[in-house]
């Protein structure tokens, strides 16, 4: 025992100790400890995409959270007792009892150039295979709305190439403008037309796609490459194969996506299809969060769910930017019926919609445009000069033919006058006629517009009225003094009129 207790080994081993103490008080100075503690909680149920969690008793709203796995959750109801989530990501591997804690921020994306011709889900997350996508900045997809201040007058037009819209039911740059109908009357088409259409433009573009069918948005994607205008455009999708958080979020991180270049000065168009199904996917979530339900089961703040996200649409004032983001946001009705709950919401919170009537579809008129029950309430500010000397006779002369057309149908004899007048109605309903993905530049549509408010087309057939306005689009360069109008910013002279009835006069 006294061996062990006066050996030298005991002796050696207390000189390492102190050697190594020393070592690590040396290594460890100038190291200042900060303890952080991290906010867990347990999974209580899980049902339909939304979850209700029990022990994060600081989390926020519309706060990320994370649970096992990385999948990713949104905090959108904040009870006493428990949270309710909304999933992100496909949460089948969820169950009672899971680990989930706080992420300490609220949903963002990526924002930034990197996204041009690329396609993303609402978190932003690469979809299209082409690698990972390199975003500098992130932002917040709820974002305040410019205030009244900050915001410019609508002056600029947004062309979208098509004659019944551009005429007619002008846009402006910083407009909201509704397009709303029946299902496969058109909607969509119009909105992609109008994204092809700012190639040479400058205007970027954003197509959010919110419950679509994959195969309907693959097509839309198909067409857009085809066209060589995905380059100037990014692509959001949230399909209804995807979780109903997803659906509800996309129109948000779509915005937020946009505003970038808004603020950078850039003239920006969004394109929401649809919001009838956003609103649909809020409904069911709110449902499933058991919060009380309203009319058609809609939940009380449906219509702010909608405002405060078109409300981020505006022209901004040069000294706050300059720039501009335009909506187009699309909404489905049933039967044709523009009063009822949606449409009725998201036509007072826009500036005007175009109306796609299934009845001019079953007709042949394509695009089906309604020109009587549609109605631009800013745009027309916002109109080039030379469509303005065109489109208030143009726009009274066919809502007049179909008022006449109408009554027609019953057999009445009408005078010479208005036998004209039917004929020369006729003929403005067939040049509104456009192909799908057939964009028309300023100087065409004025070209053909000009001819037929003119009478140049009178004696012309009604079956050879697309070959003579083909013809005359493929000559409308020779038209220098549209041109000059255009560029000057000035209405149309007789002279200039003039000059289209010769051409037309010389084609046929």
């Amino acid at each position: 025992m006294s061996t062990l207790a006066e050996g030298r080994g005991v002796g050696s081993f207390g000189e390492v100790v102190q050697k190594s103490s020393a070592h690590v008080i040396d290594a460890l100075d100038g190291f200042t400890y900060r303890p952080q503690a991290t906010e867990r909680g347990v999974v209580e149920r899980n049902g339909d995409g939304v979850v209700r969690i029990r022990g994060l008793v600081g989390v926020g709203f519309d706060e990320l959270v994370t649970f096992d796995g990385g999948i990713l959750g949104l905090a959108l109801e904040l009870d006493r007792d428990a949270v309710g989530v909304v999933l992100l990501d496909d949460g089948t591997g969820i169950t009672a009892g899971t680990s989930v804690r706080r992420t300490g921020r609220v949903m963002d994306v990526g924002v930034g150039d990197a996204l041009l011709g690329r396609v993303v889900d609402a978190a932003g997350r690469p979809l299209d295979e082409a690698g990972p996508i390199h975003t500098t900045e992130r932002r917040r997809i709820e974002r305040r709305p410019p205030a009244i201040m900050e915001r410019g007058p609508v002056e600029e037009p947004l062309q979208t190439g098509i004659k019944a819209i551009d005429a007619l039911v002008p846009i402006g740059r910083g407009q909201r403008e509704l397009i709303v109908g029946d299902r496969q009357t058109g909607k969509t088409t119009i909105a992609v037309d109008t994204i092809v259409n700012q190639r040479s433009t400058g205007v970027v573009c954003v197509y959010c796609a919110i419950g679509q069918q994959t195969a309907g948005v693959a097509k839309v994607i198909a067409e857009l490459r085809a066209v060589g205008a995905i380059d100037h455009t990014v692509v959001v999708v949230a399909s209804d194969e995807d979780p109903v958080g997803l659906r509800y979020a996309a129109p948000y991180a779509a915005t937020t996506m946009a505003e970038f270049f808004m603020d950078d000065g850039r003239d920006v168009l969004i394109v929401y299809d649809d919001l009838t199904r956003h609103a649909r996917s809020y409904r069911e979530l709110s449902l499933l969060l058991r919060r009380p339900p309203g009319r058609e089961a809609y939940p009380g703040d449906i219509f702010y769910v909608h405002s405060r996200l078109l409300e981020r649409a505006a022209r901004l004032r040069d000294d706050a930017g300059g720039g501009s983001l335009t909506a187009l946001p699309i909404v489905e009705t049933q039967a044709e019926n523009l009063s009822a709950y949606i449409p009725t919401n998201l036509v007072s919170i826009t500036d005007g919609q175009v109306y796609m009537s299934p009845r001019l579809l079953r007709s042949g008129q394509l695009p089906a445009i309604d020109v009587g029950r549609s109605v631009s309430r800013v745009g027309g500010r916002a109109q080039q000069p030379a469509y303005r000397s065109l489109s208030g006779s143009l726009r009274l002369a066919y809502t007049q033919f179909e008022e006449l057309e109408r009554f027609t149908r019953y057999g009445a004899r009408l005078e010479d006058e208005r036998r004209e007048q039917l004929d020369r109605g006729r003929r403005v309903r067939e040049v509104l006629k456009q192909a799908p993905s057939d964009p028309l530049s300023s100087i065409e549509q004025l070209a053909i517009l000009v001819a037929v408010t003119e009478g140049a087309l009178d004696e012309v057939a009604i079956d050879d009225i697309a070959d003579v306005t083909q013809r005359l689009r493929e000559r409308a360069d020779e038209l220098t003094r549209l041109a000059d109008a255009l560029d000057n910013g000035q209405r149309l002279d007789d002279a200039a009129r003039r000059s289209v009835v010769e051409l037309v006069e010389e084609l046929t």
